[in-house]
């Protein structure tokens, strides 16, 4: 039974875990935080209780037009990646760090396997990934993506399975709060509507990511204030969102403490943040033809329980109504509104590695 090791490589971390397939029981996992996959690949494996490693699956944030599955991991491959980094550039290099990673530790002949995070959002329609600019963008491969993938469909798939219900005849909207965001509205497992696009910076407000802004204030800031492209590029990723409105930090642990201390913009902060998860759930509601769950997960969806009422506080209209004590206590994997009410309410703990080993196992089975 090959023994798949993941790699998950976030804007903020790196995850690893070793799953042997069938059914892919997990075997052993780490984590690495702050560190460049170089840096923290060699301590992480060398934990890895002498398990053999027989294939590698990565998390790729940007696969273009040109990937919709996963796909092994060739030169051509690579530099495909590699040019894509263009417009992930916060991403797509650290997953190109963790395939270099380990063709040192491992050796080249070990079968690394990429995974798309927008594979999962190739079903969306033409009214929602062609951008209203000149027809020639969608020629050149401006077009909505959409990212986050992996766990919009890990999540929709798994809320389905603990309400009990089909997931081909199921609408879910799942919100994906981390250091990035994104929500996705899903129907019978399918992506209809996603708010990150042609880049994972656009959307919603995020922890160092500005999501959407006037493309006015863009021009302005290039033409009339001298800033360059470079300078805009870390503006935007690295020194907005959370970070650049509170002025302290990207992590909403420290905005939610600083906020109990008076700090005002920190709640500036956060009610932005709040704000633009409200407005973005009413647009993917209207993509769908009813709503049978609202689902939070990743770092802040599954743990922060303010987030979570501000949010909802405005949607009584659609009949969400949160249980108080249910999701002060975060639970995973439960239904946190009240019973009897209109969309079900969840917090569902995603699991993006287990995910990329299961979509590893299918391309490994299929030879």
């Amino acid at each position: 039974m090959p023994n798949i090791l993941v790699l998950n490589a976030g804007s903020s971390s790196l995850k690893v875990a070793l799953y042997q397939e069938p059914g892919t029981k997990l075997l052993w996992e780490a984590q690495a935080d702050g560190l460049s996959p170089m840096d923290a690949l060699p301590s992480l494996l060398q934990s890895r209780e002498h398990h053999e490693i027989d294939a590698v699956g990565h998390r790729v944030v940007h696969g273009g037009v040109q990937f919709r599955h996963p796909t092994r991991l060739t030169p051509e491959v690579r530099t495909a990646i590699e040019q894509l980094s263009e417009f992930a550039p916060v991403h797509n290099p650290v997953a190109l760090a963790g395939m270099k990673g380990i063709d040192q530790i491992l050796g080249t002949s070990v079968t690394q396997i990429a995974v798309f995070d927008t594979a999962f959002h190739v079903s969306l329609p033409p009214a929602n990934f062609v951008y209203p600019g000149p027809f020639e963008w969608l020629e050149q491969g401006i077009r909505k993506y959409g990212f986050h993938g992996i766990s919009h469909q890990f999540t929709s798939r798994r809320t389905a399975e603990l309400l009990g219900a089909d997931l081909y005849n199921f609408r879910v909207i799942t919100c994906h709060l981390g250091s990035g965001c994104s929500l996705a509205a899903i129907r019978n497992g399918s992506s209809v509507n996603t708010t990150m696009g042609f880049t994972p910076l656009d959307g919603l407000m995020m922890g160092s990511r500005s999501g959407s802004v006037d493309p006015g204030i863009l021009i302005y800031l290039l033409k009339d204030r001298g800033v360059t492209a470079e300078q805009l590029d870390q503006m935007l990723n690295r020194n907005s969102g959370l970070k650049g409105i509170s002025g302290l930090s990207g992590d909403m642990r420290e905005i939610l403490g600083a906020m109990d201390q008076g700090n005002s913009r920190a709640q500036l902060a956060f009610d932005m943040y709040v704000d633009r998860i409200r407005s973005q759930i009413g647009v993917m509601i209207s993509s769908l033809d009813r709503v049978d769950a609202l689902v939070f997960t990743a770092g802040v969806g599954e743990n922060s329980a303010p987030v979570r009422a501000a949010v909802c506080a405005s949607l009584e209209y659609f009949g969400i109504h949160l249980d108080e004590d249910k999701n002060t206590r975060s639970p995973k994997d439960e239904v946190i509104s009240l019973p009897g009410t209109g969309i079900r309410v969840m917090v569902v703990h995603t699991d993006e590695q287990w995910e990329i080993a299961q979509e590893c196992a299918k391309l490994l089975n299929a030879g």
